[in-house]
């Protein structure tokens, strides 16, 4: 990377990652935190409260994604981190789970994330740019890990309402990284000619990714409504959670880091993609037969940190991928879908993921995870390295 792509990589990320810990730093404990409010007690509700946040970013990252091709990307990105601080507000303040789910929904309503991903494939080449996507989701990852850890002893302290004032700072955090620290914006998105819907929506690549995106964030929301509860049956009181996460997260990256930037220059980034997919199905499996009877603290571990290592792969190599197959005049509308279905994915998985536990069990939602990787896996087949149908 060239000096101006490292700053731009790296501040971009940084935007993300703040964002995403204040997102991320509620995961872990709100499925259980839900259940002390008025009306937490039925887990349909509960998961239609944590999912409802991708509803309503899948309504506007479109939206978004045009308005960044328009009026620039830095405008859209701080309107939105000031969206998505009023909804943590609104969700401190809550008295019901009712009002969790409206502070939810505005927190949707930020939907930066194609704005983001856009700025960042403006200011990268396309033979670094799944480096630079990598930074992103490594940020992604890492906050992840780290609200493992620091959520359970957060709510503690300052129960859920305060994680969620902690997340509002946060995005008003990233607004001050996007003002003065992130590099000038490019100008020549502005004045390229505009991009039309049927080069986004009917391009069969671009459909595959977005498919894919939406499969990934709907297992992953899904399998985080019964995870804690395995690790709960296993013996692991929720405060040590963060003992198998972190260490799974952190030994995934250096496995990420060893394997797919090596594949993807020697040319088997679709080896890459594809296996990262295949492992992600067969972790469902595992998670099936642990949610069979007692769970093994070291099964769960295992899955762990193969779910992150397939996960790291896709969250990397997957918007590089999308960036590269978008015009560039309409990269910014390109990413919004890609990003609305990355929402969508993750509002399914929290609603359909909390029936089928209430209604069917812990079994049932993995056999649907598993099933949903398998059909992924099937449809993505034909995609080459740069994510086009092989001829």
């Amino acid at each position: 990377m060239t000096a101006p792509e490292r700053r731009a990589s790296l501040s971009l990320a940084f935007i993300f990652a703040l964002r995403m810990l204040g997102l991320f730093l509620v995961l872990p404990v709100f499925a259980l935190e839900a259940r002390k409010y008025p009306g937490g007690e039925d887990a349909a509700a509960v998961g239609l409260a944590m999912g409802i946040y991708g509803l309503t970013q899948a309504f506007l990252q479109m939206p978004y994604g045009m308005a960044s091709d328009r009026f620039g990307r830095k405008r859209v990105i701080v309107f939105g981190l000031l969206i998505f601080a009023l909804g943590s507000c609104v969700a401190a303040a809550a008295s019901s789970l009712n009002g969790l789910m409206l502070g939810r929904a505005l927190q949707g309503m930020g939907a930066v994330s194609a704005a983001v991903t856009a700025l960042l494939a403006d200011q990268t080449r396309d033979e670094v740019r799944t480096k630079a996507m990598a930074l992103v989701g490594g940020s992604i990852a890492l906050m992840f890990a780290l609200s493992l850890v620091l959520a359970p002893l957060l709510v503690s302290v300052v129960g859920l309402s305060g994680i969620f004032v902690v997340t509002a700072v946060l995005a008003l955090s990233g607004v001050a990284v996007v003002l003065w620290v992130s590099p000038p914006e490019p100008a020549k998105h502005k004045d390229a000619g505009r991009g039309t819907w049927s080069e986004v929506l009917l391009n069969p690549a671009l459909l595959r990714l977005n498919l894919g995106v939406f499969v990934l964030h709907a297992v992953q929301v899904a399998m985080w409504l019964a995870v804690p509860a395995l690790l709960v049956q296993a013996g692991l009181a929720k405060d040590h959670h963060w003992w198998v996460y972190l260490p799974a997260v952190l030994a995934s990256f250096l496995v990420m880091g060893g394997t797919l930037f090596p594949m993807e220059r020697r040319g088997y980034l679709r080896a890459a993609f594809l296996s990262a997919v295949g492992l992600i199905a067969l972790v469902q499996l595992g998670f099936w037969w642990a949610g069979a009877g007692a769970p093994s603290l070291s099964v769960l571990s295992v899955l762990l940190f193969l779910f992150f290592c397939g996960f790291n792969v896709l969250e990397a190599s997957q918007p590089s991928m999308a960036s590269r197959l978008a015009p560039a005049h309409a990269r910014g509308t390109a990413l919004g879908v890609y990003n609305t279905l990355q929402s969508l994915g993750f509002f399914v998985g929290g609603l359909v993921g909390g029936l089928l536990l209430k209604n069917q069990g812990v079994q049932a939602l993995f056999t649907a995870c598993g099933c949903a990787m398998l059909v992924w896996l099937v449809l993505a087949w034909p995609m080459t390295a740069t994510g086009r149908k092989a001829p």
